[in-house]
């Protein structure tokens, strides 16, 4: 007898041809992202290329009950892309069209899997960049699905923040555009921000049209290395409630900065606590904000600002803090990792960094700390040794480590979005009607359960 699943590949096979593939290499490409759960295999991966492709196979996979996990470039960190009960593994890395640029307006329309590297490219000539990086090179349309965030955030905002309307596929196939070129609107109900951090629950985004930002006149950053953890974290307090508009605020502690050192063949600094702080503005604004982030932080013992100001020394300052997750992987090779993403009340954010290390050291775990810290957010990457029990004892430090971060009225994820890995903790956050609210738009939407089940509700 057929499965419903070898009936979509084969009728998927009419318009998609050998882009319908039951390839085992490709099958285990897709099995799993950059997390620590178990891959699992799709019983086909599909590499669309057109709104109306997804459309077509949608409704396909609708009609006949069949799973479809939307694919990106891989990178999510809590097993959004793992297809836990099989079926289609959708890749969208083949729509790379930058379909208009309004260079008047700062706006731009994209297909969801161009990235934020090929996109700032192709604006590199017109003064206008996209400024949402969240650290690896994430297809658009995949930060769009878990609300991506990063360095810039502080300033720039988050990518929800950078978003104006959308094209979607809902799982019944029907194309819908949410959203528009408009800065504001008041009709309607606002499904661009429902679909933003729907983590391919709710339908596929294959179009997004963005908002953009002038690049600056002037640009500026700097390091500043501290002695200890608790002058670091006071420091960045200090500057967001000055109101210092920061274009970005990074803390790396001093186990994760002695990885990027190795890794990325940092000079000039040593194994300590470190802020790197990026200023854009005219060239009086930037003088003036560094100089008053400078003195905060020589006022919490920092050892006073290293400048890059060589547009390579910035670059290569930048990319590894990019990197950092790799180079803490590094300085593990082969053992994987749970990363945790807990954000907390500005005003809470040294109770929950420092205690984050107290429990770390206490753990016996290796957890180097990182984070977008000018909005509170900040991450430890636990790395899982080869015991037996080493698993359970990273989720059992990430457990403690959220469980606090929610007491202090902060989130599980303030970028990483819920996937497989924070499920457990949604109801806690959101409470149990919020939570059936949320079920209930999922059934309505999606009320055969084939976008990306297993997903953000624990069952």
């Amino acid at each position: 007898m057929t499965r419903p699943v070898e009936t979509v590949i084969e009728a998927a096979r009419t318009f998609l041809g050998e882009r319908m593939t039951v390839n085992a290499a490709l099958r285990e490409q897709h099995s799993h992202g950059e997390d620590s759960n178990p891959p699992v295999l799709p019983d086909a991966v599909a590499f669309v290329q057109t709104t109306e492709e997804v459309s077509q196979l949608l409704a396909l996979c609708h009609a006949h009950g069949v799973p479809v996990v939307p694919f990106g470039a891989g990178t999510s960190l809590e097993g959004h892309v793992t297809p836990v009960r099989g079926g289609i593994s959708v890749d969208m890395t083949r729509m790379k069209q930058v379909l208009e640029v309004n260079a008047e307006d700062m706006d731009c329309r994209i297909e969801a899997g161009v990235t934020r590297k090929e996109l700032n490219q192709h604006l590199r000539d017109r003064g206008l960049f996209f400024p949402v990086d969240p650290g690896s090179d994430s297809t658009i349309g995949g930060m769009c699905a878990t609300r991506a965030s990063g360095t810039n955030a502080v300033r720039y905002g988050t990518i929800r923040e950078n978003v104006l309307g959308l094209t979607v596929v809902v799982p019944d196939g029907r194309i819908i555009r949410t959203g528009g070129r408009v800065r504001k609107s008041s009709t309607g109900y606002d499904l661009t921000r429902l679909f933003i951090g729907s983590e391919g629950t709710l339908g596929i985004i294959t179009e997004i049209q963005l908002r953009l930002h002038g690049i600056p006149e002037a640009t500026s950053a700097a390091t500043c290395q501290f002695d200890d953890l608790a002058g670091a974290v006071e420091t960045v307090i200090a500057v967001m409630q000055t109101g210092i508009p920061v274009a970005r605020i990074e803390l790396v502690d001093e186990v994760q900065l002695a990885a990027c050192i190795a890794y990325s063949k940092l000079d000039g600094l040593e194994e300590l606590p470190t802020l790197f702080f990026e200023f854009h503005g005219t060239q009086a604004s930037v003088a003036e904000q560094a100089g008053q982030a400078e003195e905060i932080a020589v006022s919490f013992g920092a050892r006073g600002f290293r400048w890059a100001t060589d547009p390579a020394e910035r670059t290569k300052l930048w990319q590894a803090r990019h990197d950092a997750y790799w180079a803490a992987m590094a300085q593990r090779p082969g053992l994987k990792s749970v990363a945790t993403d807990s954000i907390v009340p500005i005003s809470r954010l040294a109770e929950a960094v420092l205690a984050a290390k107290r429990d770390i050291e206490e753990s016996g775990l290796s957890a180097p700390i990182v984070g977008h810290v000018g909005d509170g957010n900040f991450h430890a990457l636990i790395m899982v040794p080869p015991e037996p029990d080493g698993l359970d004892r990273a989720w059992a430090l990430d457990r403690k480590l959220v469980a606090r971060a929610l007491a202090l009225g902060g989130s599980c994820s303030g970028e990483h979005g819920v996937g497989l890995g924070k499920r457990e903790f949604l109801e806690i956050e959101h409470g149990a009607e919020a939570l059936a609210v949320m079920r209930a738009i999922k059934a309505t939407l999606d009320p055969r359960g084939i976008m990306n089940p297993g997903k953000v509700f624990l069952n």
